[in-house]
């Protein structure tokens, strides 16, 4: 059994010479693996029940799940460190010089008067660092990683700042509603493929037809988060509320129909379908 030195309390010191232990020869097998690639989903997955913790304000949990934030922050830090590259102190070292340059209102001679004249700042210096010169390399720059409808935001913000934009929601609106009969017709198109390879029972969806179902679609995507951001509403909660809502309108449906003897796989479209709008009513 290793003898980990135990104590009342520890400290980010003791956390790094906790990971460094644990992929060491006589530590973890799992932990000495792994890579930056091969834990890079749980990062995100470990940001994303931070947020839910905030969400649901749960304190206790917000502690615990920052920890496992900062716990994938230490695990590559240590991964570089011993291929090396950078370490932790490095980061901690880029991190406060990248605050203090960003915000020459607190550290500088630059002077902001609210929020808004902050955050110019910081945009303004990001945009030095970066080196990006115009508008799309600016949207180029935003991480391709980012939940898409996020990403879609901040890319049409990109260029509102610039004048390219709807005068209102109106004009969102109608781009949208262009959109969605764009794609009807790609639909038709593609059921059209469909046909025409049926005696060959192959459906090929990589196909012309099908790649402009799928760039349709996307464009009613995006044409729907600009109607969300002139509302200010965050597009990722907003169909993150409707899932939420068909999840529970769903049980309901559900509960209905067992509790009248029958399993939805025995019931008709029609038949569940009236119960989906009873459920709808109810709210």
């Amino acid at each position: 059994m290793v003898d980990f030195e135990n104590k009342p309390n520890y400290d980010i010191h003791d956390l790094q010479k906790l990971m460094r232990f644990l992929r060491s020869p006589d530590g973890c097998p799992w932990d000495a693996e792994q890579t930056h690639e091969s834990i890079r989903r749980n990062l995100l997955e470990e940001a994303y029940e931070a947020a839910e913790a905030i969400d649901t304000g749960n304190q206790n949990n917000l502690r615990e799940e920052l920890g496992d934030v900062l716990l994938q922050v230490v695990f590559h830090a240590d991964i570089s460190e011993q291929a090396g590259g950078f370490d932790f102190s490095q980061i901690v070292d880029a991190l406060c010089k990248k605050l203090i340059s960003r915000h020459p209102h607190v550290f500088g001679d630059e002077k902001a008067n609210d929020s808004t004249e902050s955050l110019a700042f910081w945009e303004d210096i990001k945009r030095e660092e970066k080196q990006t010169e115009t508008v799309h390399e600016e949207m180029r720059s935003i991480a391709i990683s980012l939940p898409a409808l996020w990403r879609a935001e901040k890319i049409q913000k990109k260029a509102a700042e610039v004048g390219f934009d709807w005068k209102d929601y109106k004009g969102a609106l109608t781009a949208l509603r262009s959109e969605i009969d764009e794609l009807e017709d790609a639909m038709e198109d593609a059921t059209a493929s469909i046909s025409d390879t049926a005696e060959e029972n192959e459906t090929d969806k990589t196909n012309d037809a099908f790649s402009k179902v799928t760039m349709e679609l996307g464009d009613i995507f995006f044409s729907a988060v600009n109607i969300s951001r002139f509302f200010g509403i965050d597009p990722e909660e907003a169909l993150t509320f409707s899932s939420e809502k068909f999840i529970e309108r769903f049980r309901k449906v559900e509960t209905a129909a067992l509790d009248a003897g029958f399993r939805l796989e025995e019931m008709s479209l029609d038949e569940m379908e009236a119960l989906y709008q009873k459920a709808k009513l109810e709210e």
